[in-house]
């Protein structure tokens, strides 16, 4: 298998709402039109599909139910050019209808960052961090 994620498929509640937060709030590319069962947006190097979640469950298996609300262990990073690019996304993101679930602040690791919550409760981390920039395509560069 090769090391590589090519789309990340989010399950929601209610899709249009959804569409709604990531395309016209965060202004991110998309094909999908009223109607379409499910929405791919173009990421750099992913895309994010997002599906109905009972139909996403009903996908996996017939036995498959979706968490009763809280965290799943499982966040999404979205990271940025600059320090000062963290507080300035988390703000789209609230304007946008995300709930910033903590704000932009200087962590242990020596970067800078904060996470919000989309429509669905998704936890998104937005970070910079000098340690590992991002290059000219926006892929994270690792050291060494």
């Amino acid at each position: 298998m090769e090391p590589r994620i090519t789309l990340l498929t989010l399950g929601v509640a209610d899709l249009a709402r959804s569409v709604a937060f990531y395309r016209d709030g965060l202004r991110w590319p998309t094909t999908y039109k009223d109607g379409d069962g499910v929405a791919f947006f173009d990421l750099s190097g992913t895309k994010l599909g997002l599906y109905g979640l009972h139909a996403l469950c009903e996908d996996i298996s017939p036995d498959t139910r979706p968490a009763s609300g809280g965290f799943s262990g499982i966040t999404i990073a979205h990271n940025v050019r600059t320090k000062e690019e963290v507080a300035a996304v988390l703000a789209e993101a609230e304007r946008a209808g995300g709930r910033i679930v903590k704000p932009a602040q200087d962590v242990f690791w020596g970067g800078h960052s904060g996470y919000f919550t989309d429509p669905d409760g998704h936890h998104w981390e937005v970070a910079w961090n000098p340690m590992m920039p991002l290059d000219e395509t926006g892929f994270m560069t690792m050291p060494g």
